[in-house]
């Protein structure tokens, strides 16, 4: 791993770099800062939370449009305009002096942060990785690990001395002074695959590169798709929900920011693992998985009781975390190619967005309605279940895909 990791350092930091400052665009980042918007624009919880719903729609709809340009136009120069934008997002979200304004700077947050800054990092490593690709991507990913135990700890201490508008010219400055320059140096010489280690690094097998248009007529696309938003709106659920969940179960307050720990060290080591095992077996291997310890997570929470069963529920969310952010990185060039995947890549990020966006206003409506979160996690566990079923169909489906191509 060391010898792989020094022979591949600008690539692997490149892309960390650009999930690690993905932070900025991501709603744990971003939360920290409700309710200080609140007071200054009198927003309810309710509203502000249609307010941040609907800029995230509208952020996933815009970026199967701009996702598509990392085809087209060099990485590095892709960085040179994105990290800018996200800047510039910070900037407006720290000093907006309207609701308008501080929805035009959640949606280019979401747009440019948790979309375009992830997008960009896994496309690139998917494209310029093959026989080590899960390897690669397991690395990049841990960007977001560090990113969530380090950044939002440094702006609360910020803001907790200079106030929330220092915290988020601090994050401005961070992306200008060194995510900036970092990642686009680290992405202005692109990796070829086929270079000095060519017999290491070749793909397995030729894998014809399809289009966009190909994919979205593809049903097993969407099979996969059923398994790949589930993490999403899940954990979006879960962590939107925690004080709700607290106090149904008599949990300490600081209970859910303890069992994080926890979260993120199983989220790393099961990355790492999973890398591995793409690289031996494939995405396609592991696909009919994936999805297990999500349910897992699902039916343990359904049944919680005690301060424990949240460090259970953890760990197996850590599971799924670490499964899915590798596996679905890699899954798409092993299964689509790689000349279109940036187009590709825009779709299934957009899907995701929306997931994330839809899981937390769809579970509070049905709380609201009577149908409390225990047991909407049971209909979500099980719902895990069938499409592991429908994953264990896909995978063989595209065995079979696999082997026509080759004959």
């Amino acid at each position: 791993m060391l010898s792989f990791i020094k022979q591949n350092f600008r690539w692997i930091a490149g892309g960390f770099a650009l999930t690690y400052f993905s932070s900025f665009g991501q709603t744990y980042f971003i939360s920290a800062s409700i309710a200080e918007w609140q007071a200054t624009f009198g927003l309810s919880h309710g509203e502000f939370g249609r307010l941040y719903m609907f800029a995230t729609l509208g952020s996933a709809a815009c970026l199967p449009f701009i996702g598509r340009l990392v085809d087209h136009v060099a990485a590095n120069k892709m960085i040179a305009f994105v990290i800018p934008v996200l800047a510039g997002a910070t900037l407006l979200a720290g000093f907006a002096s309207s609701v308008l304004m501080l929805a035009l700077a959640i949606f280019l947050l979401r747009l440019f942060g948790q979309g375009m800054m992830t997008h960009m990092a896994l496309t690139a490593t998917g494209r310029w990785f093959h026989a080590e690709r899960g390897r690669a991507i397991s690395l990049v990913v841990l960007g977001h690990q560090g990113g969530e135990a380090s950044i939002p700890l440094g702006f609360a201490m910020i803001a907790l001395v200079y106030g929330i508008q220092v915290g988020w010219i601090a994050a401005t400055i961070a992306l200008l002074v060194v995510g900036l320059p970092f990642a686009y140096w680290a992405y202005s010489e692109p990796r070829e695959p086929h270079g000095r280690n060519s017999d290491l690094d070749k793909p397995r097998r030729h894998v014809r590169s399809w289009t966009r248009q190909e994919v979205v007529h593809d049903p097993i696309f969407w099979v996969l798709l059923t398994g790949v938003l589930a993490p999403g709106f899940i954990g979006t659920t879960i962590f939107y929900h925690q004080d709700y969940m607290a106090t149904l179960n008599g949990w300490p307050p600081q209970l859910f920011a303890v069992s994080l720990v926890v979260l993120s060290a199983t989220t790393l080591a099961i990355a790492l693992l999973t890398g591995a095992l793409v690289d031996r077996f494939s995405a396609r291997a592991i696909l009919p998985f994936a999805l297990l310890p999500l349910s897992a997570s699902c039916f343990a929470l359904a049944f919680a009781g005690p301060p424990a069963a949240l460090f259970v529920v953890m760990v197996l969310l850590g599971i799924s975390y670490g499964i899915s952010s590798t596996l679905f990185g890699t899954l798409w060039p092993e299964v689509y190619g790689t000349v279109y995947l940036g187009s590709i890549r825009s779709v299934t990020v957009s899907a995701s967005v929306v997931a994330t966006a839809a899981g937390p206003g769809l579970t509070g409506t049905l709380i609201d309605r009577g149908i409390d979160l225990p047991q909407q996690m049971l209909y979500l566990g099980a719902y895990c279940l069938l499409a592991t079923l429908a994953m264990g169909v896909a995978s063989g489906l595209l065995g079979r895909r696999a082997l026509s191509q080759v004959s």
